[in-house]
């Protein structure tokens, strides 16, 4: 079986990060998309298309209406890798654009195998889209090898600082974390601070309205990991995260996380605790109490040793992904 794998690997994203893996990964033989520019990119999806047994088209694009067209005239099988739902993100975060989603529901339409990044999205996507639901399936992320090189010894002389990502953006309820701290700050420790990290959004200005907030905005991933290695916590109140690899980032540093359980990477960490958990992430009260709890009990020693086994490895994820491909190709 040959397989032609499409998208973004160079752009430093998470979805592109994925893509990068799954290229080093696959079998010798698996062609890849070199082209970058929007036209070079279509004679290069027509040859490889007829070169392959498979196209697999990883994240949203507007070449994969048109790679998978072509694949069905060639009575080819086409798999969507789908790294986050642009129809409901772009919605909940206040900036709904038709265009994309046109473009995200035919590509569902034209793929014969849809793949989520975690089995939580898979199943939130059956639900969402019904009429899809016997097309996905799911391949949990692995975790970037080199990740494991950013365990250090965490600054344990650090104050009490509260570190979180994404910005302004509606769907991580940021704004729901700064009302947690605000009342910490008068029932528990009144120099507890929040540092939040990413663009700005519909949530910006009231995040910003905070004295005690740090909003340093998008920072280089270097700066990143110095914040996970001096905070004192990891919050990621997401209301829907399809896979997330910033809890894993921060155990990695030694700082302890909290998340929401919308967040999709929790999938791959084994040991949590109710504790460990928001389950209502606008629910202010809990969020306070369990940012208190895990301010004085520290989860990184009981979290961190299940990320290293061979189950997270991008080796193993490909092996898993290459094995629904055969299935996929022998049943055409």
């Amino acid at each position: 079986m040959r397989i032609f794998f499409a998208g973004d690997y160079y752009s430093g994203t998470g979805p592109a990060n994925v893509t990068k893996y799954y290229i080093e990964n696959l079998p010798a033989g698996t062609l890849f998309q070199k082209s970058r520019g929007k036209i070079s990119r279509i004679p290069e999806i027509v040859v490889n298309t007829i070169r392959s047994d498979v196209s697999v088209y990883s994240g949203y694009s507007r070449q994969n209406v048109f790679g998978m067209k072509l694949a069905k005239w060639l009575k080819k099988p086409t798999v969507y890798i789908m790294h986050g739902c642009v129809e409901y993100e772009n919605s909940i975060n206040l900036e709904p654009d038709e265009k994309m989603n046109r473009v995200e529901r035919k590509t569902l339409e034209l793929s014969d195998l849809v793949i989520a990044v975690s089995k939580s999205f898979c199943e939130w996507l059956k639900l969402y889209y019904p009429m899809f639901s016997h097309k996905f399936d799911y391949v949990t992320n692995g975790i970037d090898p080199g990740l494991f090189s950013l365990k250090t010894d965490h600054d344990e002389a650090a104050d009490h600082t509260v570190f979180t990502i994404g910005g302004g953006m509606p769907r991580k309820k940021i704004r729901y974390i700064c009302a947690a701290v605000n009342k910490l700050r008068r029932t528990y420790d009144p120099k507890l601070g929040l540092c939040v990290i990413g663009a700005k959004g519909a949530d910006s200005e009231e995040i910003d309205s905070y004295d005690f907030v740090d909003n340093r905005g998008i920072v280089p991933f270097d700066e990143a990991v110095d914040l996970f290695r001096r905070a004192s916590l990891f919050v990621q109140n997401s209301s829907f995260e399809t896979f997330g690899l910033a809890p894993v980032e921060a155990l990695l540093c030694g700082c302890p996380i909290l998340c929401s359980k919308n967040v999709g990477a929790l999938e791959i960490i084994n040991g949590l605790r109710r504790e460990d958990i928001i389950e209502n992430c606008e629910d202010t009260d809990e969020i306070a109490e369990k940012i208190r709890y895990n301010l004085e009990h520290s989860n990184v020693e009981r979290l961190i040793a299940g990320l290293y086994g061979e189950s997270n490895t991008w080796k193993e994820r490909s092996r898993a992904l290459e094995s629904k491909l055969l299935k996929l190709v022998q049943k055409k």
